[in-house]
């Protein structure tokens, strides 16, 4: 068995089996003894024998005895090791305790410094917020004391030329007195006061603006009419100020004879009533075959056409059984129509003949007409048939109307029917010649982002709007006695600047809206060039309440006005914070004034938070119009100066309902005008919504009721909510059927429920069981009703009780809109999934989801590329931000989530068409995510598109030309110049290669590059671009008509074309001249030199030679002339108008100004220093003597005439010139003025030909200050509005032609 000693040798450590580490074995003395190891071994070998010695049995108890001794030793061993295991755990736990008890205090140290940081940590952000919110506060102060002093300047300088020429005035009619022998009394030669006289404002500015350094002393200039401001020479340029918008020929009246064009008739669609390709289909039975494979095969295809551009298609037939019931309708359908087709064969009943002799005979050109004519050998044509035919063709003088003459079968009838109408719309109605509407990628889409750079623009919201003023000024008014409101709403507009916004208040109904679009009919005809900016808000939430959209649509109305609109931001919050200063920019270069009116401004979200640029001061030739309801007014408001509109007077109501009721013979007894004047006499009872609505409920009623009980029916309702509420059950019970009654409901609540309404189509397709005559009849009674209407071509409620009435009437408040919301959801993601997203697929389906608080499908249907890129495209950036946000996530994450569905995408795009569409989605990514300020992200999208354009097309197609404009804008971003400028220099080649070198889109690329080049302060090349730019966008905008200019003009020339037939007249000879005009600015030089020629010699034998509208036609004739380089005729007819003007005219006129201006430039151009010096020495008098020798006009003077000296090298006498001139320019307008700049280059160009360097160095230093430091506005430098009219020359100017002598 061995010994203890033999189990663990000294030294060694024991290892505990328990997990224990052990302790150091102890050495302990054993003694051994050999013969008991002998016994031992002996007893193992077999078991003892019986019978066995003493001495055996002894061994055993000896070898039991060492046995147990072993044991012993063992056990004391291991609980010698044991306990020494335990001392030594104990003195690991005693160890370990310290440890955490260190630990801990540690922790504890931690604890309360990280508590301590993070304290320090708020505190510092929140002095950091502080701060930030101390620097606005300071920017924007520092922006206001800058436009107040800015203001305050202008003001005084306005009234400081008012009294001069009063001043003028006054003493040229003393000198007329004096030479008529009158003496003149001189008040200075008499002690008495009593022939002093006190002259004070027309009215007392209000206590919004009293105390503050802006005000100012009442004084002649201010009493003077807005709209009628005078310009003297100065402004010159441009006679519309002085003699109408189209009396002068010259290119630079371009803008303001556009913009007074589209002031009297903007430019919507005059073909498509209401945004709606409305097709009104004439048939008999005979033709009811081809009737109805039209309708059920080619229909759906031009209705998807049609979609897909922006508008809504609709059939309109009404069925030979019930046509005679719905005269009333059919003429109302016709009136409205796009397009009207006639299907005959032989026969034709009595409808068909009426709807012929509205559409075919009476009116043939009103819209554009087709005729089917089916022809068969059998069948002649009867008498009724034969003498309808015979009518159309006497009526078709023109020979408009497309015959189809057909004489096969119904199904090919159709095809030819649908092959006419297809012609038509896409070249008459919608202008779209040459373009294949089907290709995705054609160039509509790309056109229109060419028209507006890169600034996304919704035309659907814009023809809202003029809509909305067109059927306002349609309604009657003259009997609610506006006509005291417009004068004093005059008055107030007339008060002296600066003012603050004006405010039309009245309760619901009132009447706002009506009143400020009659006002603004009246001003636009009385005040051309004034620029008004109209916004009409609808019920809440709708789109037109949306206040990003509304102050953008405002900054590009604004800009439109200009050459270009790039440089407008597209974030929210930059839109809202920019627009105060685009209207100050503008506003300064602008000719005229500018008013913007703003109607149910208290309807938009949020208004008092997102208008707040409306407490700023206004700059001096902008007023601000806007209309509130008086209940929901906000307080701060409610200082500014107001004009309340009073409730009716009795004469008013009984004259508003008389009016109404005497149009269907209806005729009041003494008994109930006196009932109907006792109930009319609260404020809730006598508006004039109440009150005209009161009058057509009676209209309606009377073919059931009789008179008395119509007006006591309707005299128990006490306000128009009520009043509304009994219209809604009358028309109800005025329905036949209860289908019909249905029909109404589900409309109403539909059209309830809706974001922004619903369209005629989209009912016919929700609704299956109702018929077009139905449809149309319910909405003709339900208009007549003031309850709905229809703009831009979907069906609205006209006012906003209206929809609350229908809310309360058939939704229960509200609670039932759900229901109803799930239908339009329903019905849209069905177009969804059809991969139909047109623009009222993304209208509505993101906002009913959201209502619906359904995040999941929102998410979902934002996620579908194309519902993105309709709303992004369509410039609703702020909508689609807020839906995202709904969601709950942030730029980032929204980011990859386009990402990855658009990998997803990519995946099934295999066709080339379906790559187009796949690189248009990514380039609208990277765009929205540049926008957001997501530029490390916006780079992936917009190369994938890049490259997907350049294998799918061709890399220099026209598409990859706008990949790298839109990557080089990142870059651009990025600070990254030099990839920015090769991107740019690439896009620019591409597009000239495409477009040729005088493109928009190759001015667009000129801009961008001009715009990197000033970043890097590379201003010669900037400038030089930046002029390139203004040429071509110029020479384009004459060429296609800026802002569908020439269909204006064209439309402009042929109704003046139908007056020039009567007799010789002053009249007569006034509308020619006008006539050549606009034939000029048409680029028709032929037909203009035609009219001014007869304008000039029936004006010679009418008024006689010397008479000063000779010279106006001589002026006109003698541009014509310059633009066709005939320059010695233009030369001898601009020399004849001078000297009859001479004659004519006082010596400071602007139209003597204007002719030696025209006179000297082309004796310039020709080479004719010597002489166009003394036509620029006269100019000069004249503004000396026009306005005082410090006047920044006799700068301009100084200095065009110094140019003249320069190039006569006569540098001495052009030395002083340019230093007075410089002066003038800093004393008036200020140091670091553009004009001072100018100027201050014209010196150091001639201190350098003169050897001066060093001073040549210094001024053009100091030049290049200055314009570094002028804000980078629309397009290059526009001159300023203290300037004569931009028509300072440079040195280094253009050279004479090649051909003139030097």
């Amino acid at each position: 068995m061995g010994t203890a000693s033999s189990l663990v040798n000294p030294g060694e450590v024991i290892e505990d089996g328990y997990g224990g580490e052990g302790g150091e074995a102890c050495e302990i003395p054993v003694e051994v003894k050999p013969k008991a190891r002998l016994l031992r071994s002996s007893f193992r070998r077999g078991p003892r024998v019986i019978g066995a010695s003493f001495k055996s049995t002894g061994s055993v108890d000896l070898e039991y005895a060492a046995e147990y001794e072993r044991l012993r030793k063992e056990y004391e061993i291991f609980r010698v090791s044991k306990n020494n295991e335990i001392t030594s755990m104990q003195k690991k736990e005693a160890k370990l305790d310290e440890e955490n008890k260190r630990l801990r205090a540690e922790l504890q140290a931690l604890q309360k410094t990280y508590q301590k940081i993070l304290r320090e940590k708020e505190s510092a952000l929140e002095a950091k917020y502080q701060a930030m919110e101390r620097a606005a506060t300071f920017e924007h102060d520092r922006d206001k004391v800058k436009r107040q002093f800015k203001i305050f300047r202008e003001t005084k300088e306005k009234e400081i030329q008012d009294l001069l020429r009063a001043k003028r005035d006054l003493e040229a009619k003393m000198q007329q007195l004096q030479a008529q022998g009158i003496q003149v009394y001189d008040p200075n030669d008499s002690d008495s006061d009593d022939n002093q006289t006190t002259v004070t404002a027309a009215g007392t500015q209000c206590e919004y603006w009293s105390g503050g350094v802006l005000g100012s002393e009442p004084s002649m200039g201010s009493m003077m009419q807005l709209q009628q401001t005078f310009r003297g020479p100065e402004f010159a340029h441009s006679l519309i100020d002085v003699e109408g918008p189209f009396a002068n020929v010259s290119r630079d009246d371009w803008d303001a004879a556009v913009a007074s064009l589209l002031q009297v008739s903007p430019h919507v669609p005059q073909a498509l009533w209401s945004n709606t390709v409305r097709c009104y289909l004439i048939f008999t039975q005979e033709t009811k075959a081809e009737l109805d494979i039209f309708i059920k095969k080619h229909s759906p295809v031009l209705r998807r056409m049609c979609e897909g551009l922006g508008h809504f298609y609709l059939n309109v037939c009404f069925p030979e059984e019930n046509a005679a019931s719905y005269a009333v309708e059919r003429k109302q359908e016709l009136e409205r129509s796009s397009v009207c087709v006639l299907l005959l064969k032989s026969t034709v009943t009595s409808s068909v003949l009426e709807d012929c002799e509205e559409a075919f005979v009476k009116n043939p050109d009103g819209h554009p007409l087709v005729l089917y004519l089916r022809t068969e050998e059998d069948h002649n044509l009867t008498g009724p048939t034969r003498q309808l035919l015979e009518r159309v063709n006497a009526a078709d003088k023109a020979a408009k109307i497309k015959v189809v003459d057909h004489c096969g079968s119904a199904e090919e009838g159709a095809d030819l029917i649908n092959a006419q109408l297809e012609k038509v719309i896409k070249q008459e109605l919608l202008g779209l010649e040459g373009v294949d509407v089907d290709s995705k990628d054609s160039g509509i889409e790309e056109g229109r982002e060419e028209d507006s750079g890169d600034v996304l623009w919704d035309l659907h919201d814009e023809q809202e709007q003029i809509e909305s003023y067109q059927q306002a000024c349609n309604s009657s008014t003259s009997q609610l006695g506006f006509q005291k409101y417009i004068d004093r709403l005059n008055d107030m507009i007339a008060a002296p600047p600066p003012t603050p916004p004006l405010l039309v208040s009245g309760g619901p109904g009132s009447g706002k809206s009506l009143l400020l679009s009659k006002w603004i009919e009246q001003q636009q005809k009385q005040s051309p060039n004034t620029l008004f900016l109209y916004h009409f808000v609808g019920r809440p939430l709708s789109t037109s309440s949306e206040p990003v959209l509304i102050i953008k649509r405002l900054t590009v109305k604004l800009l439109q006005h200009f050459w270009s609109i790039s440089g407008l931001s597209m974030e929210p919050s930059k839109i809202l914070e920019e627009f105060p200063r685009w209207l100050e920019r503008l506003s300064a270069r602008h000719q005229g004034n500018i008013i913007i009116i703003i109607d149910s401004i208290d309807q938009i979200q949020q208004a008092e938070r997102h208008m707040k640029w409306l407490i700023d001061p206004l700059p001096v030739n902008v007023r601000v119009v806007v209309s509130v309801n008086v209940e929901t007014c906000p307080q701060a408001w409610r200082l500014w100066p107001t004009l309340h509109l009073d409730p009716l007077s009795p004469r008013e109501v009984r004259s508003v309902v008389n009016a109404e009721c005497q149009s269907m013979g209806i005729k009041f007894t003494k008994d109930q005008e006196k009932k109907l004047e006792r109930h009319c006499r609260s404020a809730s009872t006598c508006n004039a919504l109440y009150v005209t609505l009161l009058a057509r409920m009676i209209i309606s009623s009377i073919s059931s009721w009789s008179l008395e009980k119509s007006l006591d029916q309707c005299l128990q309702c006490q306000d128009t909510m009520s009043l509304y509420r009994q219209a809604l059950k009358m028309t109800l019970n005025s329905l036949s059927t209860d289908r019909e009654r249905h029909v109404m409901r589900e409309i109403l609540c539909l059209v309830c429920a809706s974001h922004n309404g619903v369209s005629e189509s989209e009912v016919l397709d929700l609704l299956p069981e109702v018929e077009l005559p139905v449809l149309s009849s319910l909405l003709h009674r339900l208009n007549r009703l003031c309850i709905v209407t229809l703009r831009c071509g979907l069906i609205r409620f006209q006012h906003l009780q209206a929809w609350e009435a229908v809310r309360l009437e058939f939704l229960g408040g509200g609670s039932s809109s759900a229901a109803y919301r799930d239908k339009l959801i329903n019905y849209f993601s069905q177009q969804l999934s059809q991969d139909r997203v047109t623009w009222r697929v993304a209208d509505e389906l993101p906002w009913l989801l959201q209502q619906q608080e359904d995040k999941t499908k929102l998410q979902l249907s934002l996620l579908n590329l194309f519902v993105s890129q309709n709303l992004y495209k369509r410039g609703h950036f702020s909508e689609l931000l807020a839906y995202w946000q709904y969601v709950g996530k942030d730029k980032s994450s929204m980011a990859t989530e386009y990402f990855d569905s658009l990998k997803h995408y990519e995946k099934s795009c295999e066709s080339e068409d379906s790559m187009t569409k796949l690189a248009n989605l990514y380039e609208t990514l990277g765009r929205f995510l540049k926008d957001l300020g997501l530029p490390s992200q916006a780079v992936a999208p917009l190369q994938r598109s890049l490259e997907i354009r350049e294998t799918a097309l061709d890399p220099d197609h026209p598409s990859v030309a706008r990949s790298l404009h839109q990557l080089a804008g990142v870059y651009v971003q990025w600070k990254k110049y030099g990839n920015a400028e090769q991107l740019y220099k690439q896009a620019l080649e591409i597009s000239e290669n495409a477009y040729g070198a005088e493109h928009a889109s190759v001015a667009r690329e000129l801009e961008s590059l001009a715009m990197l080049y000033q970043k890097q302060n590379k201003y010669e090349q900037a400038e030089k671009l930046r002029k390139r730019s203004v040429k071509i966008r110029q020479k384009t905008a004459r060429q296609k008509g800026h802002m569908y200019g020439f269909t204006l003009l064209r439309r402009r020339a042929l109704q003046l074309e139908e007056l020039t037939l009567g007799k010789d007249t002053a009249d007569s000879a006034k509308t020619l001249n006008e006539l050549g005009v606009l034939y000029y600015l048409q680029n028709n030089l032929d037909a203009a030199k035609i009219f001014l020629t007869r304008s000039l010699e029936m004006r010679q034998r009418v008024l006689g030679p010397d008479h000063p509208d000779c010279a106006q036609s001589l002026n006109n004739l003698a541009a014509l002339h310059t633009e066709r380089r005939e320059y010695e005729t233009a030369e001898d007819m601009y020399e004849r108008a001078l000297d009859i003007r001479k004659r004519a005219l006082s010596p400071d006129h602007p139209s003597l100004a204007y002719t030696l201006k025209h006179l000297a430039m082309l004796y310039k151009r020709r080479g004719k220093l010597e002489k166009a010096v003394p036509l620029y020495e006269l100019s000069l008098e004249i503004r000396e003597k026009s306005f005082g020798p410090k006047h920044p006009s006799v700068a301009t003077a100084l200095v065009n005439l110094a140019v003249i000296y320069c190039q006569l090298k006569k540098h001495s006498d052009a030395l002083p010139l340019y230093e007075r001139a410089l002066k003038v320019y800093e004393d008036s307008l200020g140091r670091t003025h553009p004009r001072v700049g100018e100027t201050l280059k014209n010196l150091a160009v001639l201190s350098y030909e003169e050897g001066d360097f060093e001073k040549a160095a210094e001024l053009y230093k100091r030049a290049m200050e200055i314009k570094e430091a002028e804000p980078s506005l629309v397009c290059g430098n526009a001159p300023s509005r203290h300037s004569s009219s931009g028509d300072t020359f440079s040195l280094r100017g253009p050279a004479p032609l090649p051909h003139a002598p030097r």
